[in-house]
């Protein structure tokens, strides 16, 4: 286990960026540099987060939405284009992904919008969710919903492959997908419509026991990193032409209850995060110790015959319950958003009035990891964040606000920040630049 006193052994090089301009610089204006074609977010406007303590979904605000926020002209100006896609908070930070081009986004519904009505309601009044909604993003500025699918039950999380032809949707084992698989695979085609889903096997997958929580494609293949949710540990499974899963390499044991899994840009590790949630946890999560992330290398070893075996690397600590992940489009950064306890009722003593994002440092070549310090801010229920395309800007979605004259969510933007005179010495900034969108934002995505 690495501290922040080990981030004097990272060397100049990555801690600091190359230039005055990449370290974050703004004009007189007060400008961000964060790159970038858009931002796609999706908001659940169906409950406050202390829904997830007592199941009272409190006030209705507004409806379930896909923005997107233009990252063009004047940060100061930058606004979000909302549409309706009804989606959950109630599952990992994974409900929307979009093509590689930008053109398409995916949204799934792991639970129905509440009753249309402005009575109380608890989270029992909603139902399993089976909907899958196609928004065009051609113009960012106006998103359009161009299909609404029904798919399996309670789907998880959703993902696009690197030549964006190959749709990807897991599902939990309360719901499933009606086949004998918890995944469903679709193909993209052209014209943007989808295929009839296809519920392959994943031989040794143990069925009816363990959710893919997350999943993700690695950057040059058709090959998928799968997290268990119950199983904690990683799995790596090749996708053939026919849409068929073949196991590729042993099972990693990482940390307890993972939730969100990211390739590196190079496709040579990966990185886990670990909320260490379970039933022998008071509460279950609510008094949870701080989280951790992991990477693990891809293809460790191979031997004579072929066989390849994969390998945890290395782990840091994170704040509490550490739900949403992103690795720097470099390969430099590690960041987690962390709930702490900012979600309960406020007249809960264990809340904490503020969350955190965490950064770590990544080796991409030997997928070491040296922990740079956890960040505290005054937010609620951060699930999700995206790096911008230098690296040197983070994108944090912020579900609520404390103060509650102040209406929906946000995306907040903080930048890495290394002192001149002290390369050892950086941080990670929360600036004053904030989109609003609905409340809720609790998935993310970047066109880059």
């Amino acid at each position: 286990m690495k501290t922040l006193l080990a981030t004097l052994a990272v060397s100049t090089a990555l801690l600091a960026p190359a230039s005055a301009q990449e370290a974050g610089s703004r004009d007189a204006r007060g400008q961000l540099d964060f790159e970038g074609r858009y931002i796609v977010s999706v908001q659940d406007a169906d409950m406050v987060s202390s829904a997830y303590v007592n199941g009272q979904l409190g006030p209705r605000e507004g409806r379930d939405t896909l923005a997107v926020i233009p990252l063009d002209g004047d940060p100061r100006d930058w606004t979000a284009s909302e549409v309706f896609a009804s989606n959950s908070v109630a599952g990992p930070p994974a409900a929307v992904d979009i093509t590689p081009d930008g053109r398409l986004a995916f949204v799934v519904e792991t639970f129905t919008p509440r009753p249309d009505d402005d009575d109380p309601h608890s989270f029992s009044d909603k139902s399993i969710g089976s909907t899958l909604t196609v928004v065009s993003l051609a113009n960012p500025t106006a998103p359009e919903v161009r299909d609404r699918l029904k798919i399996g039950d309670r789907p998880l999380a959703v993902r696009v492959n690197t030549t964006g032809d190959i749709l990807a949707i897991s599902y939990a084992f309360e719901g499933g997908s009606g086949g004998q698989t918890p995944m469903q695979l679709f193909r993209i085609n052209a014209d943007g419509t989808l295929s009839d889903p296809v519920s392959p096997t994943i031989e040794g997958y143990p069925l009816g026991e363990d959710n893919i929580m997350d999943m993700d494609w690695h950057p040059e293949e058709n090959l998928l990193a799968i997290i268990d949710q119950f199983g904690n540990s990683m799995r790596f499974a090749r996708v053939t032409d026919d849409l068929a899963v073949e196991p590729f390499g042993n099972v990693v044991d990482i940390d307890r209850a993972p939730y969100r899994v990211m390739f590196t840009p190079d496709g040579s590790h990966v990185v886990a995060n670990a909320l260490y949630w379970g039933p022998d946890i008071a509460g279950r999560w609510i008094e949870a110790p701080r989280g951790q992330v992991v990477t693990v290398r891809m293809n460790a070893e191979v031997s004579d015959d072929g066989a390849v075996r994969h390998a945890l690397v290395d782990r840091v600590m994170t704040g509490v319950s550490p739900e949403g992940l992103a690795v720097s489009p470099d390969g430099r950064w590690v960041a987690t958003t962390n709930l702490e306890r900012s979600y309960l009722p406020y007249d809960d003593p264990r809340i904490t009035w503020y969350s955190s994002v965490t950064l770590a440092a990544l080796d991409q070549e030997t997928g070491d990891l040296t922990e740079i310090g956890t960040f505290n801010y005054d937010g609620i229920l951060p699930e999700a964040a995206v790096f911008d395309n230098s690296g040197n800007y983070l994108a944090v979605a912020n579900y609520d606000h404390f103060d509650d004259r102040v209406a929906g969510s946000s995306i907040d933007f903080w930048r890495i920040q290394a002192d001149p005179l002290d390369p050892g010495n950086t941080q990670l900034i929360k600036t004053e630049h904030s989109v609003p969108v609905a409340r809720g934002a609790h998935s993310m995505v970047i066109a880059r």
